[in-house]
């Protein structure tokens, strides 16, 4: 994995686990590497923990308040006039399958902000993982853009339009705030695989969503053999590209809890996401082999 990290033009972590047998590899897996979306997945099994206790419903209607609108596939592309509503079932799916911005900022609010969904991570154990904004603060702050200046989207919009995005931000990289260890996800995510975050239910809708994930298709997906079930959430900005999840072996081997990060890189996305597929698939490989004997 050393190796192959050293394609990605910047700092790697990795951690991943055999859920069956907590067989693992790691590297600079207690290291902090910026969320960017990964983060959606923490979003996410909070409000679902608050389905489960009966304060949120499914089926319920959500409004999309104008001021929550940011850049991405889903909501902003789809929708570009106010008077938007969107099922709390739909938010997530759109969240976690499209990393809808928009739908994230609902929901972060939704939960009860940044500080809540902290709150659940580290109730369940997860130490290492900080939520400090919605996707509108994270942004916002990779860009230099406050949201005391008006629509972060309107700035944006305004900023993109005048220059070409910023490749990195040393100082946004450096921040300890929306950062995670590549430990603390893989923890966080074997706790919702394995039942003991969610109800059944609420698992199914979370890690259901993931596995129709589209945004990461040539990252932990990239390299492994065709039909290989996969459940992931990505996380890209400036330098940063990560993707984490669940992948599934064949001939009942069981499952593997993987987070690979990528933060400070100057590679080209490309390069980076080809690094995440080789690691992905250096596990893969490995993991399936040390199953076979078990």
């Amino acid at each position: 994995m050393a190796r192959m990290a050293q394609a990605a033009g910047g700092e790697v972590g990795v951690l991943a686990r055999h859920l069956e047998s907590g067989l693992t590899l790691s590297m600079n897996d207690n290291e902090a590497f910026p969320m960017a979306s990964t983060f959606k997945v923490a979003v996410a099994g909070t409000v679902l923990a608050q389905v489960d206790q009966g304060q949120l419903a499914l089926d319920q209607l959500i409004a999309v308040d104008p001021r929550h609108v940011l850049s991405s596939e889903g909501i902003a592309e789809i929708f570009p006039f106010p008077g938007v509503s969107a099922s709390l079932h739909n938010l997530i799916e759109s969240m976690l399958t499209r990393s809808d911005n928009t739908a994230t900022n609902v929901l972060t609010e939704l939960a009860g902000g940044p500080a809540a969904v902290t709150s659940w991570v580290k109730l369940l154990g997860v130490e290492g993982m900080r939520i400090d904004g919605d996707t509108n603060g994270i942004v916002g702050r990779f860009y230099g853009l406050s949201a005391a200046n008006g629509s972060v989207q309107a700035q944006l919009t305004q900023m993109l339009a005048a220059n070409s995005p910023l490749e990195s931000n040393a100082a946004f990289d450096d921040d300890a705030r929306d950062t995670a260890t590549p430990r603390s996800m893989v923890l966080l995510l074997s706790k919702i695989a394995a039942g003991h975050a969610l109800s059944p239910g609420s698992a199914d809708v979370l890690l259901g969503s993931m596995e129709r994930c589209i945004t990461g298709l040539k990252r932990l997906r990239g390299q492994l053999p065709p039909g290989t079930p996969v459940k992931d959430k990505t996380g890209t900005i400036g330098g940063t590209a990560n993707d984490v999840g669940l992948i599934t072996l064949p001939n009942d081997r069981g499952h593997v809890v993987i987070a690979v990060y990528i933060k400070k890189s100057t590679k080209p996305l490309e390069e980076r996401e080809h690094v995440i597929a080789e690691i992905a698939r250096s596990v893969y490989d490995y993991m399936l082999i040390e199953s076979a004997g078990r």
